[in-house]
């Protein structure tokens, strides 16, 4: 069998429970029990990759699938407690596809969608003698079983990306799952995973008995997708290293409903097998993949980008995820793209960058050539660092300045904000051998910048701001406010002053006091 009762489900269940660490996320069945047979049966849940929808369709499979026995590899999971468990357990026919498996080789829709219909309907003539008319819709097939099932279809949205995709084949696929499911009285559920949202590609009537659930408007399975604080800190017990708090700084930085942390699972996983957090989400796709997003309309987003890479959050009304095309033209369709694939998170009416996973690669997207101007202050950031370790203020007010003078319509100061994309852009280099943190908490209140070196060599650096002041005041705060605590331990700390005048007689708006720490 290809589609029908496979085992395919069970014995990527049975690996994915054998590898630690191995998160129960099994209660998700607990939810869609309730909806077998009834007119809620139809769910298609929305989310990046990597946070473990093909984990809960395995599972979903090896749980649902009759002919099997998996009572022993769930007996020890949180569903096993729920009172329906025994009731569900291998008892029903299931049809499971993974969208995302083509035939090779593979050169268009037709021979795409002739695959799997051949497939379906070499299952059922198999299973039930069903002789189906070469023409006949592949519904009527299983209207002639006499029998019920449940479809478990997994990475639904795989097909859109080929290039061999034209608009005709996007509404005959539309068209293939509208009449394979819709309203059928063999469906007993259809559970149905992508990235991309239905509303992208339906007209709204294809698909409308989906429930959708993506990450803005999911309160009902969410638990299920990603792995919450309170799980990862249970799993950092286990493992020697990463420690919980690298693990979040790396990784967190998406949100459930109410507001709570979501780490990339995967990312988490590995992380805690190989024991070191390195970049593990954004290597499972095209490196450029960020940047080609953006490029779409560069001058569109480019003033967002750079405010979220220097810790700014981006207010922004994303409605939904839908995205008209794949030809991203407007702001708004580029954020949402971006939230779609998980590399930026929305919470509340803000943008942000997630993590420092995903940080690391919007800092490079800056020194893209399409990003302009704001390439060429970022690739002179070398200079702005190699003057501040050499004390000198006089340079690195000097290299700001001329930022000012380039007049880039969306760095014209009016607030500290303004000025800390600057000096964001100014310094973007010291990256490579800083952790930098903006607003962090530091002695007797929070400090604008933190540069943590990475490697030995290199003194800590303590930076603070000031807008229509003085930059001997940024100093006499770090000082007053014990701003040098979080890195006291260095044997060279430098504290460096920063202020923004509006109203200077020799048109030097810049002012940068460099002291070495005593």
């Amino acid at each position: 069998m290809y589609y029908l009762d496979t085992n395919y489900p069970f014995e990527q269940f049975k690996m994915d429970i054998a590898v630690e660490p191995y998160v129960d996320k099994s209660m998700l069945i607990n939810k869609l029990n309730p909806l077998i047979k009834t007119r809620n049966r139809y769910v298609c849940i929305t989310r990046p990759r990597r946070f473990g929808k093909t984990m809960n369709a395995n599972m979903l499979g090896a749980y649902y699938t009759q002919g099997y026995d998996a009572y022993e590899y769930f007996k020890d999971l949180k569903i096993a407690q729920v009172e329906s468990f025994k009731e569900h357990i291998n008892k029903y026919h299931v049809i499971y596809i993974d969208f995302s498996r083509l035939p090779d080789p593979c050169h268009s829709f037709e021979e795409y969608i002739s695959w799997i219909k051949k497939r379906l309907k070499s299952d059922l003539e198999n299973a039930y003698g069903i002789i189906s008319i070469e023409n006949n819709p592949i519904q009527d097939a299983f209207l002639e079983t006499n029998h019920k099932f449940i479809f478990i279809m997994d990475e639904w949205d795989s097909i859109f990306y080929k290039n061999f995709m034209k608009d005709k084949d996007k509404n005959a696929y539309l068209e293939f799952l509208k009449g394979l499911l819709k309203d059928q009285p063999y469906v007993e559920l259809a559970y149905m995973t992508g990235v991309l949202p239905i509303a992208k590609y339906s007209s709204g009537s294809e698909l409308n008995m989906f429930r959708e659930y993506n990450f803005i408007n999911d309160r009902t399975y969410e638990d299920y997708f990603g792995f919450d604080e309170k799980e990862v800190k249970e799993l950092s017990k286990h493992f020697s290293k990463p420690s919980f708090e690298v693990l979040k700084k790396w990784y967190d930085g998406y949100y459930k409903s109410d507001g709570s942390s979501l780490f990339n699972p995967r990312s988490v996983s590995f992380a805690l097998m190989d024991g070191i957090c390195l970049n593990y989400w954004t290597e499972t796709g095209p490196m450029n993949e960020i940047a080609e997003y953006i490029e779409h309309n560069t001058n569109a987003v480019r003033e967002d980008i750079v405010k979220m890479v220097a810790g700014i959050p981006v207010e922004v009304e994303l409605e939904g995820y839908s995205v008209s095309s794949l030809q991203l033209d407007s702001r708004d369709e580029i954020l949402s793209a971006m939230v779609v694939f998980g590399f930026l998170s929305y919470h509340d009416g803000f943008l942000r960058i997630p993590n420092y996973e995903l940080m690391e690669k919007f800092q490079n997207v800056l020194k893209r050539k399409s990003m302009g101007t704001v390439a060429e202050i970022v690739n002179n950031s070398k200079n702005v660092l190699d003057a501040t370790i050499a004390l000198d203020a006089q340079k690195v007010a000097q290299y700001i300045e001329e930022v000012d003078n380039r007049e880039i319509p969306f760095l014209q100061y009016n607030d500290e904000n303004s000025l800390s994309c600057v000096i964001t852009l100014c310094y973007l280099h010291a990256r490579n051998y800083y952790d930098i943190t903006r607003e962090d908490k530091s002695g007797k209140g929070y400090v604008d910048y933190l540069f943590i070196p990475k490697k030995k060599g290199y003194p800590a650096i303590v930076l603070e701001l000031k807008f229509d002041k003085s930059a001997q005041e940024a100093i006499n705060q770090i000082k007053k406010k014990n701003y040098v605590d979080r890195v006291k331990d260095y044997e060279e700390i430098l504290c460096v002053g920063i202020n923004y005048s509006t109203n200077t007689k020799d048109n030097k708006h810049h002012h940068c006091i460099i002291e070495k720490y005593k």
